[in-house]
């Protein structure tokens, strides 16, 4: 396998604006956000608290729609499209990895991988060689029946990537995906992501707050009071 270059622009958000409404009174979080990610990047976006990082990554999920301006998608223009269609996009095309790794915790490893899965129309085969093939590229071979209470929190979050990449999404949103993870837990879920994107080609855009986390990115991007302020690309 080869180290693959970003290509073709993925990600493109023009003149986005998004606020809430808090009692008589508008937020605003985002006046003209432009971003664009090309496809196979790995961005880190960071910021402190009230920047507006969890909103853009909902955004991105299509869990929230922007109040004006394009947020397209691999050419699908999510700010367009009702709450079905968003939600039958995501299934086909991204999946998140969350901080605290969302496992069921009376399924074994295998089975939370397989879960989303099911929602698929997968012949059950088919399915366990795929639960077989990312549980062994996460480094859980040999531990597919094992519950989540037996494992540490690095081993869990290897099993929230491996449910994540079952489907082989084109897009991974990461949620502080280090945030409960100490150090060296975190760094081996880093290089994790860090295979996916350079050797699998997968676009990732994760949140964190966490400096040494965005070092294993191509590139890192900071907001600060809902506009990008800095970039820095991974030497």
């Amino acid at each position: 396998m080869t180290d693959r270059q970003p290509e073709s622009p993925y990600i493109t958000l023009r003149a986005v604006r998004k606020g809430y409404r808090i009692g008589g009174e508008v937020i605003s979080i985002f006046a003209d956000l432009h971003l664009e990610i090309p496809q196979g990047d790995f961005v880190a976006i960071m910021g402190p608290s009230g920047s507006g990082k969890s909103t853009l990554l909902n955004m991105l999920a299509g869990i929230e729609n922007p109040d004006a301006g394009e947020i397209a998608i691999g050419g699908a223009r999510l700010d367009r499209m009702g709450e079905a269609a968003r939600s039958a996009w995501r299934a086909h095309h991204m999946e998140i990895v969350f901080q605290f790794y969302n496992l069921l915790p009376m399924l074994n490893a295998a089975e939370n991988v397989e879960l989303p899965l099911l929602l698929k129309p997968i012949p059950a085969k088919e399915r366990r060689i795929r639960v077989g093939k990312v549980l062994d590229l996460v480094g859980l071979s040999g531990r597919e029946k094992q519950y989540p209470a037996l494992m540490s929190g690095g081993q869990q979050q290897r099993v929230g990537i491996a449910r994540a990449i079952a489907a082989d999404p084109d897009l991974l949103l990461c949620d502080e995906p280090t945030g409960d993870l100490d150090r060296r837990s975190a760094d081996d879920v880093l290089d994790m992501l860090r295979l996916l994107n350079r050797e699998l080609g997968k676009t990732i855009v994760m949140v964190t707050h966490d400096p040494q986390a965005a070092l294993h990115a191509r590139r890192t991007l900071h907001l600060d009071k809902g506009t990008f302020v800095e970039e820095k690309r991974a030497a």
